[in-house]
């Protein structure tokens, strides 16, 4: 075919195209922004499904209002004292937020299903209800709160609220699907705090599309965000997740509310981990720390115990670490066990430990430090189910394959932290000062640490430091048989 037929049919294309609307349409993918020229149902950028919508032709810009409702102000005459936190009640998760509630903010909580978001906000707007909040900050007595629920009845969160004990008497609870009668209630109500559960459930007979969309959920969040910044009322939506971990909607969702947190925990294990990925009030490399019982959801304020064995005589295959989650140092138990492989194919299983890392270990060990270990299968595991991806427990699961080697217990007061290279070197890891002292403060009396520049800083009275930086160095203080 010839460059004048092609040029012909593709002047037919264009016009077919323009034929309705003068100009060729255009298409926008919601999340990410990539764009193409005709309508695709996944995104040829991120993937999404269900996010390229068409882009009209702007034709006007919006002029300047003539009168503004509320004049600029210069800051120093802001009344600050609007925005102090209020205390929830629930240490951990003030913990996380920085302090507490902000009035007018928006607070994202996501989570697998199961995972305890319900319970946990739930116990929040008992204790904000009831004004068991704790603390003598402004506010602090008993608040209005509304629940709304589009997942259960309303006789289903009642039954949940007796079983953990979280009914209190300015508590409201109203369960609606339907985003108008949702801000019905709250103009009825007058809430300081709202509480929804889900914004995925929720849906507006204004937009077009199912409810949990990517329009839907658009417009259901940016209606609750404007009702609670024009009431300074704090508001907590509770989120979804997709199957690869990451909250479902439009990534809009994320960028408007004040405080994305996550919500993680293990089926079969009963610790929750809260994360605060974004905060504009606070930090956010804290973690909070729950236990999720029959009774409810508890803070845990010191949950380094529950990632400890407990034995009486010293176990070979097993050594403490000290990781950091956030700022807060945990200390959790790696343990291992070698077994004389009956295959030509060693196995390697792993719980709690990144699998590739623990490959590497195994490799580093054998070519750097001479323990032999390509015969062996070999399983290492941590306790109570707790996982370390923090490189800071390379040395921690090096000298626990090493101790299941050569059946060497390691003493039972000591703790051993650092990242190993593939040379085999040892290196340094923040917050070595941290670790050291939260060790001490559990009884621990001996740490194996990476040499480091400024050292290992302040080091308490009876505690003793030793610094490596080769892993074979480490091995040869604790296990001389190790090579």
């Amino acid at each position: 075919m010839g460059s004048h037929s092609l040029g012909r049919m593709a002047t037919k294309t264009a016009a077919r195209s323009t034929s309705r609307s003068g100009k060729a349409p255009g298409y926008r993918c919601a999340e990410c922004g990539w764009t193409t020229a005709k309508w695709v149902g996944r995104c040829g950028e991120c993937q999404e499904w269900g996010t390229v919508e068409e882009v009209g032709s702007v034709v006007a810009r919006t002029t300047a209002a003539a009168t503004v409702l509320e004049p600029a102000r210069p800051i120093a005459e802001v009344d600050s004292t609007d925005a102090a936190f209020m205390p929830t009640g629930v240490g951990e998760l003030d913990r996380v937020l920085g302090g507490g509630l902000v009035p007018g903010a928006v607070i994202l909580l996501a989570g697998e299903p199961g995972v305890g978001k319900s319970t946990l906000l739930l116990d929040v707007a008992a204790r904000v209800g009831s004004g068991a909040t704790g603390g003598g900050a402004p506010g602090a007595g008993p608040r209005d709160v509304l629940y709304v629920t589009g997942e259960e009845s309303a006789a289903q969160v009642k039954l949940r609220a007796d079983r953990i004990g979280a009914v209190a008497p300015r508590l409201f609870l109203a369960a609606e699907t339907d985003l108008s009668q949702a801000l019905g209630h709250v103009e009825r109500v007058s809430p300081q705090l709202l509480i929804v559960d889900s914004v995925q459930t929720l849906s507006s007979p204004e937009v077009d599309g199912s409810a949990g969309g990517v329009s839907q959920v658009r417009e259901v969040a940016a209606s609750i965000i404007a009702a609670a910044k024009r009431r300074n009322m704090t508001t907590l939506l509770v989120g979804h997740v997709t199957k690869d971990g990451s909250i479902a909607g439009p990534r809009l969702l994320e960028h408007l509310v004040d405080v994305v947190c996550q919500f993680e925990g293990e089926r079969h294990s009963r610790l929750r981990l809260l994360r605060a990925v974004k905060n504009r009030y606070g930090p956010t490399d804290e973690v909070g720390c729950f236990d999720l019982t029959e009774t409810g959801i508890e803070s845990v304020t010191d949950p380094s115990g529950l990632f400890v064995s407990r034995t009486k005589e010293p176990v070979s295959g097993t050594c403490i670490t000290v990781t950091l989650e956030g700022r807060r140092p945990l200390l959790a138990e790696v343990q291992s066990l070698l077994a004389e492989s009956a295959t030509a194919q060693p196995r390697r299983a792993t719980s709690g430990l990144d699998s590739s890392r623990v490959a590497m270990l195994l490799a580093v060990l054998q070519q750097r430090a001479g323990c032999l270990l390509h015969k062996d299968d070999t399983y290492v595991a941590t306790v109570g189910g707790v996982r370390l991806s923090e490189p800071a427990t390379d040395l921690a699961v090096a000298l626990a394959v090493a101790s299941a080697k050569t059946r060497t217990a390691l003493p039972q007061r000591l703790i051993a932290f650092g990242e190993v290279g593939l040379a085999g070197e040892v290196r340094p890891v923040p917050g070595i000062g941290r670790r050291i002292q939260e060790a001490h403060r559990l009884g621990f009396t001996h740490a194996v640490v990476p040499a480091s520049p400024n050292g290992p800083g302040e080091v308490p009275d009876g505690f003793r430091v030793k610094e490596v930086s080769h892993v074979a160095e480490a091995l040869e203080l604790l296990i001389p048989d190790a090579g």
